[in-house]
């Protein structure tokens, strides 16, 4: 990178009709202030149907996809994107599909050799065509309780239940299939709450420093995470020294395993022995005022305005490179 790297034209891509919809325009508007900050031209603009023709006319130099939900981490946005020759900040295609997918992450950072909470994967068909009850009685013999149920893919905590008892069950399993075809149901970690970020600026990607995480009510919801003062966060997370340095080493690790680019979240639970427990890997995390990235960039003597704009310089030169290929 340079010391002034050249004034871009930006579009951020914000909103969108996902659950996290309200999420991603305060991600977009804070990405787009910072960047105007630094003297960047930028547009934002929502991923609907005229997307595709206004980008291939304006031809910018970047697209900053702060898109929370299906519209932005499953992938498909970006395959077209890269379709179009158009730089864009964040995981390729094929990697976002693997890490939006729940219990698929699971699985790779599992066979990396990390922690994490053994769990069933319920679609909504089985669930049906075997009988509630019957699979219900099922998952409780193998998990037992406490679990956790959510959508297998999803966001900001929408559709997330923590099961302390057997009645609960059925109801948190019907929630989750609200916002998705698929249920996980997790056993319960019990411990402290971290997330991680892993930015690469252009040197390399390194994790940054973890943020605990301790909400008023005991439950990290939606509401927790997005309301000031719900959530109260240590930034670097109080652990003991060898297990911060364990739990970063399992961020970045997981980030690399999943073929993750430029910025990821990584949530972890770190148990009473030190062992951090996988939980699940965010494509584009939330970059809200009271979202754990900027708070960990902030938080490392970093400026975000800074940092987006070197994660923008990069996505650059990463599609020239692949052009060049």
């Amino acid at each position: 990178m340079t010391d002034s790297p050249a004034k871009r034209s930006v579009v951020v891509l914000a909103g969108g009709i996902s659950h996290e919809r309200e999420v991603s325009l305060r991600s977009g508007r804070r990405v787009a202030d910072s960047l105007m900050a630094r003297g960047h031209r930028v547009t934002m603009r929502e991923p609907d149907s005229t997307l595709l023709s206004f980008l291939e006319d304006a031809s910018p130099d970047l697209v900053w996809p702060a898109l929370h939900g299906a519209s932005g981490e499953d992938g498909s946005l970006r395959a077209l994107l890269s379709a179009q020759g158009i730089a864009y900040v964040g995981s390729e295609s094929a990697s976002a599909q693997l890490a939006w997918h729940k219990p698929t992450a699971k699985v790779l950072v599992s066979r990396a050799g990390f922690a994490t909470p053994e769990s069933i994967t319920l679609p909504r068909e089985t669930f049906r065509e075997l009988g509630a009850s019957q699979v219900l009685d099922g998952v409780l013999k193998h998990l037992g309780t406490p679990v956790v149920v959510k959508p297998a893919m999803g966001g900001s905590a929408q559709g997330v239940t923590v099961v302390e008892n057997d009645v609960d069950l059925p109801r948190a399993v019907v929630d989750a299939y609200t916002y998705g075809e698929t249920a996980l149901i997790e056993q319960k970690i019990v411990g402290t709450e971290i997330s991680i970020g892993v930015l690469d600026t252009g040197a390399g990607a390194f994790a940054l420093p973890a943020v605990e995480i301790v909400p008023r009510s005991g439950v990290y919801s939606y509401e927790a995470r997005y309301n000031a003062g719900e959530t109260e966060f240590f930034t670097p997370a109080r652990l003991e020294d060898d297990w911060a340095e364990a739990a970063a080493h399992a961020a970045l690790s997981i980030h690399q395993t999943l073929g993750l680019r430029h910025l990821s979240r990584i949530d972890l639970i770190i148990d009473d022995s030190g062992i951090p427990w996988f939980l699940e890997a965010n494509v584009m995390p939330g970059l809200t005022e009271t979202s754990l990235v900027p708070l960990a960039i902030v938080a490392d003597g970093l400026s975000l305005g800074s940092v987006y704009e070197q994660l923008g310089e990069l996505a650059i030169r990463d599609s020239r490179h692949s052009e060049s290929d």
